[in-house]
């Protein structure tokens, strides 16, 4: 069973982490979603809040074949806490996947983890990522899946579905829910 990392910081894009806890979860993934906060609640951009499985705190070090961040006005949050930078460096290192989405790139760019990758995201971050593929909705280049934001978070999923349990179960799940 693939394992799934997600962290939700205040203020996330909520479309962004549900679709694609959704699909890997439809997948058969063990998806665990960690809060940044002291809470297990965390509330996302347009005020729904999300009960998490533990906090980042209380997580024990451990591997997970992909880890996923979403984007939205938490990406500043994700940005500030170095815990999450030793995740993705550390996730990177054992090549293992690495997914964001939006404006979460840039969590991997202040790690140094674009040089020389494709990768897309969304144009609000353009400036500081010039490199950015901007008309592709999903970007997979070697352990590194990358996607624009709200509107492209079921492809973004489906990828994610598509690298951890194959092409076959990402179309079987794209029928089911009728993409």
């Amino acid at each position: 069973m693939a394992t799934v990392l997600v962290f939700l910081a205040e203020g996330f894009e909520e479309i962004e982490a549900i679709a694609p806890i959704d699909l890997l979860r439809r997948a058969g993934a063990s998806v665990t979603v960690a809060a940044l906060g002291d809470t297990l609640h965390v509330t996302g951009r347009t005020g729904v809040t999300v009960h998490a499985d533990t906090t980042l705190a209380a997580l024990p070090e451990q591997a997970f074949d992909c880890v996923v961040l979403p984007g939205g006005p938490g990406t500043k949050v994700l940005r500030g806490d170095p815990r999450v930078r030793t995740w993705v460096v550390r996730q990177n290192a054992r090549g293992a996947w690495l997914a964001a989405i939006c404006a979460a790139p840039t969590v991997l760019h202040d790690a140094g983890l674009l040089n020389g990758r494709r990768y897309t995201a969304h144009f609000s971050v353009a400036a500081e990522l010039p490199a950015l593929l901007a008309h592709e909705r999903v970007v997979v280049d070697g352990n590194l899946i990358t996607s624009r934001g709200a509107g492209t978070a079921v492809d973004f999923g489906l990828a994610l579905v598509s690298k951890l349990f194959g092409e076959e179960k990402a179309r079987e799940i794209s029928a089911a829910i009728c993409f």
